[in-house]
């Protein structure tokens, strides 16, 4: 689905204008509690990560076979949504790259019936639940969004600016006008 690929991509671009900016931080800078929801700004990048690697899991159910989400029902679960699972930022980085192709694939595949199907699922407390898979997804991004939204603040509150957030950027110009 066109909406669901213009949100990876979004995505996909703004992970790289936060990383890129997150390794002009010092130590200090990137790992200090700030008073964020995940303490600091490595935290909070870790956070989204495993936000991602829970949900892509769980698409990887998916009454439809995704071939982009192979990789993930070989990767860990992550134990927690604080999980440090990276406390090295180049590492973080790496991964989050990864997991950014798939998502962009992903979201390629995804039809107008995919996302019209049911998905059932454990969350991290392991309670039960059955909702619809398009809104599961819409979920992801907007999760994700959120989050690097604290991030883009403590960088600001850092003196970095990582340049314009807005989704607007992404969406091209319609051609019929």
């Amino acid at each position: 689905m066109k909406a669901f690929e213009l949100m990876a991509q979004y995505n996909q671009m703004m992970n790289e204008n936060i990383y890129s900016t997150a390794e002009k931080l010092s130590t200090t800078e990137l790992t200090e509690d700030r008073g964020a929801f995940f303490g600091s700004v490595l935290g909070t990048l870790n956070h989204i990560l495993v936000g991602d690697i829970i949900w892509l899991k769980r698409f990887s159910v998916h009454p439809r076979d995704f071939a982009s989400l192979v990789y993930m029902k070989g990767r860990e679960q992550p134990e927690s949504l604080a999980e440090l699972i990276y406390a090295d930022l180049s590492a973080l980085h790496s991964e989050r790259k990864i997991i950014d192709e798939i998502i962009v694939n992903f979201s390629k595949e995804v039809t107008l019936a995919d996302a019209d199907l049911s998905l059932n699922y454990c969350n991290t407390k392991g309670e039960e639940f059955s909702k619809n898979f398009g809104h599961l997804l819409q979920h992801m991004f907007n999760h994700q969004t959120h989050h690097r939204g604290q991030v883009s603040t403590l960088l600001n509150q850092l003196g970095y600016d990582i340049g314009a957030t807005d989704l607007l950027m992404c969406i091209p110009s319609d051609p019929r006008i």
